[in-house]
């Protein structure tokens, strides 16, 4: 496509982000905050030598992290798409990374052709807590049961109503999304959940690992589960995990025509 002038690209863009010392992935219109988004743009901006909006796979809330999160973007630049991530990682902060660019056909869109997210949640048990994880893991100070936790895990894996698992202010045409697979991974006093699906809704990650975590240690019994997925009361359920345990795995597309 001709834009101005000038034959117009589409960037697949993968990055790399540690979201503590910001106020989340999207840029916020009328306020002077760090986002991801707005770090971006910027630094692209000062690459390509003209305005970029970036279009991200999904939103990440303040402080939580990102392995694989993708963008894509136009531009009318002609500089090699192999020289894109070095150039970029040279304006960008320490704390946001990119790893690989890729041109893709037009019509393709980080977020509406994603068809699966994977993400893992890290949290550690113990007495004390650690000043080496504090930004990465959350720090849980109780005796967590592992099969009732992992037995939690498998009623959540399908396709279910999700609502309870939400926050209030979710924007969504429906609460129904599909868990491909849920494990509970655990090396000694480090524990992990990770989780791939469809898509997530608004702090859903979070709910879920607050709900695990609340049963490992006997706030919760394992039927408060099954009754959110029924009824989709919030209520049934215990407070989210907090975000800075969380991260952005991976992205998935199928490689296919980005049709319209």
């Amino acid at each position: 496509m001709v834009l101005g002038g000038k034959m117009k690209r589409n960037i697949k863009l993968t990055i790399q982000y540690d979201g503590t010392n910001y106020y989340g992935f999207q840029r916020q219109a009328g306020r002077n905050i760090d986002t991801i988004q707005g770090k971006l743009e910027l630094c692209l901006a000062k690459v390509f030598k003209e305005p970029i909006k970036v279009r991200g796979s999904g939103r990440t809330d303040g402080g939580v992290h990102a392995e694989g999160q993708v963008v894509s973007f136009f531009t009318t630049s002609v500089i090699p798409v192999e020289k894109i991530a070095l150039a970029l990682n040279h304006r960008l902060p320490r704390d946001i990374i990119a790893l690989k660019a890729e041109e893709v056909d037009l019509n393709f869109h980080a977020q509406y052709h994603a068809f699966g997210k994977k993400y893992v949640y890290s949290f550690y048990q113990g007495v004390t807590p650690s000043p080496f994880y504090r930004l990465y893991s959350y720090f849980v100070p109780y005796q967590l049961d592992f099969e009732k936790m992992e037995a939690a895990c498998t009623l959540l894996k399908g396709t279910h109503n999700f609502k309870a698992f939400s926050s209030s202010g979710s924007n969504v045409k429906t609460f129904e999304r599909t868990i491909y697979d849920i494990d509970l991974i655990k090396n000694g006093n480090h524990w992990q959940v990770s989780i791939s699906g469809n898509g997530f809704l608004y702090n859903m990650v979070r709910i879920i690992v607050g709900a695990l975590i609340d049963i490992g240690r006997g706030r919760l019994d394992i039927s408060c589960i099954e009754e959110a997925l029924e009824t989709t009361n919030r209520n049934l359920l215990g407070k989210k995990a907090p975000p800075h345990g969380l991260c952005l795995k991976e992205v998935y597309y199928s490689p296919i025509n980005y049709e319209e």
